[in-house]
């Protein structure tokens, strides 16, 4: 199974950042789902999360032993960099190397204030015409 990315569907930033990965992620390494979906809330669930909390991005792996495992917050932005390629592979794995209390100092810093710089929307966003295999949404 692909890693799935969980984002918040309404936040601008988060889905600037879902196109950026959609453009960058040739391989088609990622699948996506917004933490307010059916999907998303399951998902949240299967790693041990609450299934309304929309307050951290989650990238959501199956380990070795074919459970699944959520990283969060900058772990999660990181691994989900490293997973991309190229260019992006170096950042994500050079940015691993600050310590977890900073990283997620920045991270924090930035969720806290995603509404306030870039807005939020009025729906949802579940899918997108034509990417109907790259988003999970039942």
């Amino acid at each position: 199974m692909r890693p799935v990315i969980l984002y918040d569907g309404v936040c601008n930033l988060c889905n600037g950042a879902v196109n950026l990965a959609l453009d960058i992620d040739a391989r088609e390494a990622f699948r996506f789902a917004a933490l307010q979906s059916n999907a998303g809330r399951e998902m949240l669930r299967s790693v041990g999360r609450k299934a309304d909390d929309i307050s951290s991005i989650v990238l959501v792996e199956v380990t070795s032993h074919g459970e699944p495992a959520g990283h969060i917050k900058s772990e999660a932005v990181l691994r989900i960099a490293s997973g991309m390629g190229g260019p992006w592979s170096v950042l994500g794995a050079m940015g691993l190397l600050f310590p977890l209390p900073v990283r997620d100092a920045v991270y924090d810093f930035v969720a806290d204030n995603r509404y306030n710089v870039l807005g939020k929307r009025e729906v949802c966003r579940l899918s997108d015409a034509g990417l109907e295999d790259r988003f999970l949404t039942d």
